[in-house]
């Protein structure tokens, strides 16, 4: 049973999350899982991160990656290509790490540059390698309610609800932000425990309407200080995913924080005193702490499974061997 996170009152009311103290005691659990594993299969889990370009932030997170897996005991292995890597090359790599019995998780590092399809890439991960979650076999999983990998930052959404013991159930739940990695998902994971869940996104006409009717209210849109007291019924539980960088180089959400967190019963940001925190120090930002510790978690969870005990037992695909998926992403539609 998970520990509770320590709380945090601000000076007039609402909680603050400080997923600081929840993401050590998940990372304590984790040693002690991958030891287990270790000693059993001889091996630890491992993990292969594609990194191609030389993009700054993506560099960042990748080192952040490799140091939470390190942290817990997993094995992290980075393979970095030239930002010109001709599509074949890179589908050959992940090929490779597919079929590599070593190999338990493959994450390519988002974004790619503009002349990879990112569609094409990622539906060549195999399916139980996917520990993003970004495969459609995984997306349309998630759906129906049986995703093998749910993606890692809508679950640690999920879980910080759960650590605090804030019901989901029967509650209004508003999700701002309809993106494919953040928004989608955390509205479909919190509809299946039983939300009542509105999403809201760049065309919604008259955003505070929606807003001041939640009672969990999650931003993911990418704007900042979008969110102001006005539109956050008081009471409100607000988790606040966004990370922007201003001109003056401070990091603030997508909630005006300072403000809405008096108004707010409890809290959530992913950045902390106006910049972003850095993963393996002191400072873990809520969301994002939770999110390395969980792909772990997921990590740990597979190095048990072969190839197709990943994939549910009534799939069509559950007799195919690694080398045969291929056929898998024809199924989906891949190209």
């Amino acid at each position: 049973m998970m520990n509770p996170v320590n709380l945090v009152s601000t000076t007039a009311g609402a909680k603050i999350i400080d997923g600081r103290r929840h993401a050590r005691h998940l990372r304590e659990a984790l040693r002690v899982k991958a030891a287990g594993l270790l000693a059993k299969f001889a091996a630890p889990p491992k993990l292969t991160v594609i990194l191609v370009g030389d993009d700054a932030p993506s560099r960042l997170y990748v080192a952040n990656k490799s140091r939470a897996c390190r942290d817990v005991g997993i094995e992290s292995v980075v393979i970095t290509l030239p930002a010109l890597t001709p599509l074949e090359t890179l589908l050959t790599v992940i090929e490779e790490q597919n079929r590599d019995a070593s190999v338990h998780g493959i994450l390519v590092q988002l974004p790619l540059p503009r002349h990879l399809p990112v569609h094409s890439v990622l539906e060549r991960i195999a399916v139980e390698k996917d520990v993003d979650g970004f495969h459609l076999y995984n997306v349309g999983s998630l759906a129906v309610g049986t995703a093998v990998f749910p993606p890692c930052t809508p679950y640690g959404v999920q879980k910080l609800l759960e650590a605090e013991g804030i019901p989901i159930a029967g509650q209004n739940v508003v999700v701002v932000g309809a993106s494919n990695i953040v928004g989608k998902p955390t509205a479909m994971m919190l509809m299946q425990r039983d939300a009542t869940v509105c999403i809201c996104h760049a065309k919604t006409r008259d955003l505070a309407q929606f807003t001041i009717l939640a009672d969990i209210l999650v931003v993911a849109a990418g704007k900042p200080n979008l969110i102001v007291p006005q539109m956050v019924k008081t009471g409100a539980v607000v988790i606040d995913v966004g990370i922007n960088r201003l001109p003056d180089g401070k990091i603030v959400g997508d909630v005006d924080f300072e403000v809405v967190s008096q108004k707010a019963s409890y809290a959530a940001r992913q950045y902390h005193h106006g910049r972003a925190t850095d993963v393996g120090r002191t400072g873990l930002s809520t969301i994002e702490a939770e999110r390395k510790a969980i792909s772990a978690s997921k990590l740990c969870s597979i190095v048990r499974r072969s190839g197709s005990e990943a994939i549910p037992p009534d799939s069509k695909f559950a007799s195919k061997s690694s080398s045969e998926r291929p056929c898998l992403r024809a199924f989906l539609g891949a190209r």
